[in-house]
């Protein structure tokens, strides 16, 4: 069940529970969210910005933790909304989305997983989607494909392309340090590590 606290002039918190949220619990919500009372409606007809239903904030994320170490249980969902005009349109469509309403389905939607896509020539989709793969990294995977005889989904040649990408740096910094033509006993990744290795001291957390 959908909650609703705050003004419903400005600003609205809809709250997600999975239960009847009993008055200790309000009272608490209504401290978290700095007097923000609830609101007694299952719905307010009017136009709101907010989080897309399909999408959970890392704002709803850390709420949602806050309650759960404030002791209240069955909290889903936690999102803020804006109250706006009918012709307001200055908000990220990628991120947000205006509401004619906030009613008991504002955090549902109807959209259904796509279905598996098998990749059948890996080199054309590493062209058509932009995934910078080698040709090495390429043969690399039409072999994979040949040893466990099957087709390799997008999802696992886009994660590959990017557990390899020039940002991960893992690749390169765990290969072969080689210096005119002598091979290194330690690569770049060991270098880092071997610091920490060498003088621990105080550190609390480093590559391991």
């Amino acid at each position: 069940m959908i909650h609703f606290f705050g003004n419903e002039s400005t600003t609205v918190f809809a709250v997600q529970s999975q239960k009847e949220l009993s008055l200790q619990t309000i009272a608490k919500l209504n401290w978290l969210f700095n007097s923000a009372f609830k609101i007694e409606k299952s719905a307010l007809a009017d136009f709101f910005v907010g989080p897309r239903a399909s999408m959970i904030t890392p704002w709803s994320t850390n709420a949602v933790e806050i309650t759960q170490n404030m002791g209240i249980e069955n909290i889903v969902r936690i999102e803020q909304f804006v109250k706006v005009s009918d012709v307001f349109a200055d908000f990220d469509s990628m991120l947000s989305e205006k509401y004619n309403e906030l009613n008991q389905n504002v955090f549902s939607n109807n959209l259904l997983p796509e279905p598996v896509l098998e990749i059948d020539d890996i080199a054309l989709y590493n062209t058509t989607e932009g995934l910078a793969l080698s040709k090495e990294e390429v043969l690399y995977l039409e072999d994979l494909s040949k040893k466990i005889s099957r087709k390799l989904t997008d999802s696992e040649v886009f994660g590959f392309s990017q557990v390899n990408s020039e940002h991960c740096r893992h690749k390169i910094f765990n290969g072969s340090f080689i210096i005119d033509g002598v091979t290194q006993d330690l690569s770049l990744f060991k270098m880092i590590k071997n610091t920490s290795a060498e003088n621990p001291n105080d550190i609390v957390s480093a590559y391991k």
